[in-house]
């Protein structure tokens, strides 16, 4: 399919070049598609005669903002390939991500000039050559994003990637505890844009509340959506549950996708909670949504859409409609129109009804491949195209699905990834722990919270040692708030932490 992902942009540009195609939800900035499109070409003018070639990547390490949207397309004009940075880790973890990615220029917001000062000073452990600043006074190795967009032509970029050809690695920590960049090309991103056409109701002309980072897939992937379907994407710099009332209710938002632990803070605030009638639907997912969240929006008269999907899937895998939103409540519904979803057995046979098993999707939107991990993709994807995603579910009678938990004992923290393994490896780094386990434990708040099960050397060590170990080394979502000593830590007879066990011993709650 020979489609190129920013191009849509300009196409939009000519059919609505009028329309508002993004609004800033707090400084007010609203931007039309032929004024976002004549931003976006500027750059990727600039970029191209800075050197930047097809297959060169670009790392992003920018809040949710038009500088955002603009890069992702004009590097994805250009055939360069993005590297989305989750502006939450701590610079040991984006210096690994940079490195692994190659990526030669870096666009940072000035939010974010400590730890990219911090990187510029490490040399050559990262790659990058070209740094440029948006906002702020310049630091002396950067240059000034808005004087370089100014030097750029308003005319169409030579468009230099289509089809097969790589357009971002999103990178999504690993069991292993090192992260692993995800492949998207033009053409699985675009299927993901027709498979999300077809199975949820978004309409022409329609507002869109993107509240999730940008480096996500559950807000890039929604925001190409936007411009191929004429939506306009009003975008909150960071989320906030008054806020995201206020942007309902002053923006006329009709869709928007959430996560549990951000429906579940709009909910702490009901006084705020008006004027939301032209709102049709919202989507959550990343994590299952507690029955009883779906039936307090349900009271205000708030349909939420439970929706699974995967960065390697490029977002879609299954989502219910209206229709059974309420019907079956706590499901996921089925696969995306353009996807294909079963839940097997240990030997890959399909589930009966009821029967617990791993969710396998396919599909033309499916990643390509693990950057530079072959081993990694071979044990995901199959010969036949299905993707196992490591997700614990069940079918009902009827082909409804229902998440239930994770293979791989990935902790879902407020939205956010987070693997064990990446935890106990930093833990172990103390020189009195002696063995350590990580489970989540149920979070009233986050949804899911890291707790640490630690085997110590002596009764020296104290909790408030083992979490303290932790500061600066690992971004702050992925802190463990509590753990506990124990003598022994449970193991099957192949060395394997009983995790079942931890979990039933420690419940929780988390400590908030």
């Amino acid at each position: 399919m020979n489609v190129n992902i920013g191009s849509f942009l300009a196409r939009r540009a000519d059919i609505n070049p009028d329309r508002e195609a993004y609004v800033d939800a707090s400084s007010g900035q609203r931007l039309t598609f032929a004024e976002l499109n004549q931003r976006t070409n500027r750059l990727g003018n600039q970029l191209q005669a800075s050197g930047v070639n097809p297959g060169d990547r670009v790392a992003l390490c920018l809040m949710n903002s038009a500088e955002f949207i603009e890069s992702f397309l004009a590097v994805a004009k250009i055939g360069g390939v993005v590297v989305p940075l989750n502006w939450r880790l701590v610079a040991d973890e984006l210096e690994f991500i940079i490195k692994d990615s190659g990526a030669k220029t870096l666009i940072f917001g000035t939010e974010f000039e400590a730890v990219i000062t911090d990187l510029e000073g490490r040399g050559d452990k990262t790659d990058v050559e070209h740094w440029l600043q948006v906002g702020g006074e310049c630091q002396p190795f950067a240059e000034d994003y808005a004087a370089f967009c100014a030097l750029g032509s308003i005319d169409e970029p030579t468009i230099s990637a289509a089809g097969d050809d790589l357009l971002y690695i999103m990178y999504t920590s690993g069991t292993t505890g090192l992260p692993k960049g995800v492949v998207h090309s033009h053409t699985t991103s675009f299927w993901a844009l027709l498979t999300f056409q077809a199975s949820c109701d978004l309409r022409d002309g329609d507002r869109y509340l993107v509240a999730l980072p940008l480096f996500h897939v559950g807000a890039l992937t929604p925001v190409a959506l936007n411009i191929y379907s004429g939506v306009t994407s009003v975008v909150m710099r960071e989320f906030d549950p008054t806020k995201a009332w206020d942007v309902i209710r002053d923006e006329r938002i009709g869709a928007s996708l959430l996560v549990p632990a951000m429906l579940n803070f709009m909910l702490q605030v009901p006084e705020a909670a008006t004027g939301f009638d032209h709102l049709r639907w919202i989507q959550s997912g990343a994590s299952p949504l507690p029955v009883s969240i779906i039936e307090q929006y349900a009271e205000l008269g708030i349909d939420i859409h439970q929706i699974y999907g995967l960065t390697e899937t490029c977002g879609p895998a299954c989502v219910i409609s209206g229709d059974d939103a309420r019907r079956k409540i706590g499901s996921t519904g089925k696969a995306f129109f353009h996807t294909e979803v079963r839940v097997v057995d240990e030997v890959g046979d399909d589930c009966k009804p009821g029967e617990q098993g791993e969710v396998w999707v396919k599909g033309d939107h499916i990643m390509q491949e693990y950057w530079h991990r072959p081993e990694a993709t071979a044990e995901t994807i199959t010969q036949e195209g299905w993707l196992r995603t490591g997700d614990v579910a069940s079918i009902d009678e009827d082909g409804f699905v229902f998440i239930q938990d994770r293979i791989k004992d990935m902790i879902i923290s407020g939205g956010e990834n987070v693997y064990p393994a990446e935890i106990e490896n930093v833990i172990l780094t103390h020189p009195e722990v002696v063995e350590v386990a990580v489970i989540g434990q149920s979070s009233a708040k986050w949804g899911e919270s890291p707790f640490a099960v630690v085997v110590a050397k002596s009764e020296s060590l104290s909790k408030d040692d083992v979490l303290s170990h932790c500061q600066g080394k690992l971004a702050r979502f992925k802190l463990p708030k509590d753990a506990v000593f124990v003598e022994v830590i449970p193991r099957n007879a192949n060395g394997k932490v009983l995790k079942r066990v931890l979990r039933e011993s420690f419940p929780g709650p988390a400590q908030e």
